[in-house]
């Protein structure tokens, strides 16, 4: 998936002269920086996959009579959830939904369950065990891979401070060109932030079957960028001592 290039950041430095003094006995303007600052527009992409995965597992039985309906697929939800709670799964993230039915001389009884992994290798050997156990008497869909909330969350700051942190070195770069020291940052602002690809819970993906797992994960990581712009003092010249270390 190609991404999009990054919009060209713009560096330049403005001096500024020294503020006009006060006169005396009156109250002033309020007190102003030395008049020497670096404006710095920088920004950074960052990309997490997913978090989570669901996986639904379907199964069904037809009996003439209901006790024998309801105890077959009963054997297979309990070694279903067996096998999960061995490989570490919590029992919250395990739901099981029933239905069962009448049709016509005979007893039908279906269930799904459905288990969120957060080790994707974890399900991985859970499914396989299942196909090999079970057969073809349970049907696994492939796995539905999104983002926690807070996931997105981490992404987004952790974008917004690597947009910082480029910005601050480009500052200092500049500085060093002109045989500056760089000072405390006066003003930092968010200026763009964007979002593409990823999913999340409630939205199902509308991948083919045909992906493999890798390329399922792939089509589910999601992407974010961050433009800020800085405005950071300029101190007198650099430390020699400094500029050797």
């Amino acid at each position: 998936m190609a991404l999009p290039s990054p919009p060209p950041a713009r560096v330049f430095a403005e001096l500024l002269p020294a503020p006009a003094p006060a006169p005396v006995g009156g109250p002033g303007p309020p007190p102003a920086p030395s008049g020497r600052e670096v404006h710095v527009s920088g920004s950074a992409e960052l990309s997490a996959g997913p978090d989570r995965a669901r996986v639904s597992l379907r199964l069904g039985s037809r009996k003439g009579a209901a006790g024998a309906a309801r105890s077959s697929v009963a054997r297979r939800l309990e070694y279903i959830a067996q096998s999960a709670r061995q490989r570490g799964v919590p029992e919250e993230n395990m739901t099981v939904t029933e239905d069962f039915s009448r049709v016509e001389n005979t007893y039908q009884m279906e269930a799904e369950v459905c288990i969120i992994f957060s080790d994707f290798g974890k399900m991985q050997n859970v499914c396989n065990l299942l196909i090999e156990k079970l057969g073809t008497s349970v049907t696994i869909s492939p796995p539905h891979f999104y983002h926690t909330p807070e996931a997105v969350d981490t992404l987004r700051r952790q974008v917004c401070v690597a947009a910082v942190g480029n910005t601050r070195r480009k500052a200092q770069e500049v500085c060093r060109l002109f045989g500056q020291s760089l000072g405390k940052p006066l003003l930092i602002r968010e200026e763009e932030t964007k979002e593409w690809g990823g999913h999340i819970d409630s939205h199902l993906s509308n991948s083919p079957d045909s992906l493999t797992l890798q390329e399922r994960i792939q089509s589910a990581t999601a992407y974010a960028s961050c433009r800020v712009f800085a405005v950071f003092e300029i101190k007198g010249k650099e430390n020699r001592r400094n500029k050797l270390l």
